[in-house]
């Protein structure tokens, strides 16, 4: 009997609806909104981040990716920990992480401070996140499961929408004095209720030690990361001294080595990290390959159209924020509705989305001028990366029931790499161009053209995805087809 069937048939009929299953669901997802939304509000609040703090283009970068880098590591690891420790208990946990994090950004004396911080922040999501899914699936079942995934499917792209926003007008309403840091001390207050409210409703389950965590793979895949992307950030402000290539070519060494590692711990019948049984499934690679070069570009793209919006168009914090809704509003509405086109539709709208958001990228430098050809433009590029969450389901069909958690995990790990290495390297770019140039304007140019050839890149990896013919090794659990 596999996991998926023995928690449709324990889940107690009374949280599958009433006011129970309304306020566990309410919890949940206020905790994974909390977490979608650290990522992109953020963003909004740099250019007065940077005045406040002197910070460097470097430091403003590893501000965004310091959190995503973070969470994309640990995330799978936070998933085991759940089926170790205890759903409810691993929950509480990232949540206590995160809301501390979350105060510590807050009041970080430096640029340096915030960054340590915010790698906190991300541990404490990277806990939390994973436990969202578990616990829908536990507690609901049927029709209920239906309506909470379509509730946690419109906090996922609402997160994106709102975070941009609430980042404009918490940073302009300038609370107490206290400027860009509102957008992480808004979390304290929400992260002590739910703290004191999941005790009390959500409800307990114990782990089992079966579980695997991989604690080698971690430890070799962590440093893995932080040498090959740091070197991209830092690389170009500090003149790319000699450290920075050897910290690139012993980050791609110990790729090499995680993967021996990886093969080991399967041979010794263990549960790797990502297992390579994984991998091999028809659709992973280039699902892979499509969620590591779309989602960079988004990650990219909201980096530096902050900068220029608030740099050469001098837009208000407020004002750049509301310039971002036709973009996420588009965004949002593709993601929101795509299941409701007939199903052979659907690997096709992948490549078709990139393509688009391609072309849109291509106008980016041309219409920098603002206005509402601009805003046009956006919705356009929300329009086509609209389609990221159904690389997810499309790829899954594939692997079998007993691999898809492990295969979405690894899918998720990626995306959100994708969207550090997005801006770590185009952010850079953007950030040499102005800098040399002394306009953002003039930035943006380059930047959308880096944008369009990453975006055709997965456009045309997403065309192997779309032309495969192969049937579905077994359903996929509905749980996993969600994009956080």
């Amino acid at each position: 009997m596999t996991q998926t069937t023995q928690m449709r048939r324990t889940v107690p009929a009374s949280r599958e609806r009433g006011g129970s299953g309304g306020l566990i669901l309410a919890i949940v997802l206020l905790g994974q909104f909390m977490a979608i939304l650290d990522v992109n509000i953020v963003n909004v609040a740099l250019p007065t981040l940077r005045a406040d703090l002197h910070a460097s283009g470097a430091m403003l970068q590893l501000v965004v990716a310091g959190y995503v880098i973070s969470y994309a590591v640990l995330l799978i690891s936070g998933a085991r920990l759940g089926d170790i420790a205890g759903h409810r208990r691993m929950f509480h946990l990232g949540l206590t992480v995160f809301t501390l994090g979350s105060l510590a950004c807050g009041l970080a004396p430096t640029t340096g401070t915030l960054i340590v911080f915010r790698f906190l922040q991300g541990a404490g999501a990277a806990l939390m996140t994973p436990q969202v899914m578990s616990m829908i699936q536990r507690n609901f079942s049927g029709a209920a499961r239906a309506r909470a995934l379509g509730a946690y499917s419109t906090v996922i792209a609402g997160g994106v929408v709102v975070g941009q926003v609430a980042g404009g007008l918490l940073v302009s309403a300038d609370l107490f004095g206290a400027g860009w840091r509102t957008v992480f001390l808004v979390n304290v207050p929400i992260g002590i209720l739910l703290l004191a409210a999941g005790p009390r409703v959500l409800p307990a389950d114990k782990g089992h030690r079966g579980a695997g965590l991989d604690l080698q793979g971690l430890l070799v895949f962590t440093p893995a990361v932080l040498l090959f992307v740091l070197p991209l950030i830092l690389g170009h402000e500090m003149g790319w001294p000699a450290w920075t290539p050897a910290s690139l070519a012993a980050g791609i060494m110990l790729f090499g080595v995680f993967i021996t590692v990886e093969r080991r711990v399967a041979a010794r019948g263990g549960r790797p990290l990502i297992s390579g049984r994984v991998l091999r499934a028809p659709g992973l690679a280039p699902a892979t390959a499509t969620l590591l070069l779309g989602p960079g570009t988004w990650g990219a793209f909201l980096f530096t159209t902050t900068l220029h919006l608030q740099g050469d168009l001098r837009l208000s914090p407020l004002e750049s924020g509301l310039a971002f809704i036709p973009c996420v509003a588009a965004f949002a509405l593709v993601g929101l509705n795509w299941q409701r086109l007939p199903a052979h539709w659907h690997p096709r709208l992948i490549p078709a989305g990139f393509t688009v958001a391609a072309a849109a990228y291509l106008c980016v430098g041309p219409l920098a001028g603002g206005g509402v050809p601009y805003e046009l433009l956006t919705a356009m590029i929300g329009l086509g990366l609209g389609v990221m969450p159904i690389i997810i389901t499309v790829a899954l069909q594939h692997v079998p029931v007993s691999d898809a958690a492990d295969g979405s995990g690894l899918l998720l790990t990626v995306m959100q790499l994708g969207q550090v290495i997005g801006v770590a390297t185009v952010g850079t770019l953007f950030l040499t161009i102005a800098h040399d140039s002394g306009s953002t304007r003039q930035a943006e140019y380059g930047t959308g053209w880096a944008l369009a050839a990453v975006a055709l890149l997965a456009a045309g990896s997403a065309l192997f995805l779309a032309l495969r013919r192969t049937k579905p090794a077994a359903p996929v659990a509905d749980c996993l087809t969600s994009v956080p």
